[in-house]
């Protein structure tokens, strides 16, 4: 853990050097030619549908948000208003575009607010329930960000390897850029409230109790359909040969924070079992859930 304190100050700055710094990428700085659309669509199309729809339910995730944290703070405020939903939201549409270009159909974003989330509304203004879910919140988003960095660094170099320079460089490129700043955001945030002892130690529990039996992975929602999904992602941008790897990158934060007190651990093992029961449900199947124009032929 570091050893300086991480104040909401240093938050709240983050928060506003990433927003100067990044604004939401341009449809007109984007360069949609491709070389090859039939190969590229066979080996990246149902990476771009899957990445697109996640993006594109960032208006389900700030809904939801505003559920969960009802007192939100404003360096929250801030940048989940202002600063994360345009970029990703002018990521989810670029990516569309560059999939219906393909001649795959648009992706289907899902924009209904999660059962779980509406049965907590009640107790969400209870502020030990409201702690344990902001934690809970600032955990999600660095795994959903430590996801969204490794998916586009692999997806970026498989595009180079192909020749397609253009949509490398002018539109993976510049979203690759934009996802660290969110990660950091997330990371600032958890371990500012480990190091001031925001949680007591029954919330810590309880946050440990609550994100073993629910983890998920980015844009799965609980659906085996999209699992299925994000278990063809995973074998698409070959991190299925070192899942163990995988789940470090992604939990060796968690682990720090929430489980610190389990020597040795580099990342919770729900992590893991999320990603082989992905990869599992894909390979069980001919192919991805929702094969999209020539992926699926």
């Amino acid at each position: 853990m570091p050893r300086q304190l991480i104040t909401g100050q240093k938050i709240r700055e983050h928060v506003l050097r990433i927003g100067e710094l990044h604004p939401p990428i341009r449809m007109d700085s984007v360069d949609f030619t491709v070389n090859d659309p039939q190969a590229l669509t066979a080996r990246f199309g149902h990476v771009l549908d899957y990445l697109a729809r996640v993006e594109l339910e960032v208006d389900r995730n700030v809904l939801e948000l505003l559920v969960l944290l009802p007192d939100v703070d404003e360096t929250n405020r801030m940048f989940y208003s202002d600063v994360w939903h345009p970029q990703e939201i002018q990521h989810g549409l670029i990516l569309d575009k560059l999939q219906t270009d393909l001649g795959q159909p648009p992706t289907d974003p899902m924009q209904d607010v999660a059962l779980r989330v509406k049965l907590l509304a009640p107790l969400a203004h209870l502020k030990p329930i409201q702690e344990i879910a902001r934690f809970l919140y600032f955990l999600t988003g660095a795994s959903t960000e430590r996801q969204a960095v490794l998916a586009y660094n692999t997806l970026n170099s498989g595009l180079k390897e192909m020749g397609e320079d253009a949509i490398a460089t002018t539109i993976i490129g510049q979203i690759k850029v934009q996802e660290p700043g969110h990660f950091a955001f997330y990371q600032m945030s958890a371990t500012s409230m480990i190091q001031h002892q925001v949680l007591k130690p029954w919330q810590l529990w309880l946050t440990g109790l609550l994100r073993s039996k629910s983890y998920g992975l980015v844009g799965t929602n609980s659906s085996d359909r999209y699992r299925k999904d994000f278990g063809g992602v995973v074998v698409s941008l070959d991190l299925d040969t070192d899942l163990e790897g995988y789940a470090r990158e992604i939990g060796r934060l968690e682990a720090r924070l929430l489980w610190a007190k389990e020597k040795g651990m580099e990342f919770p093992p729900y992590i893991l079992t999320a990603l082989r029961e992905c990869v599992e449900l894909y390979r069980a199947g001919a192919g991805p859930a929702h094969p999209a124009g020539p992926l699926g032929s």
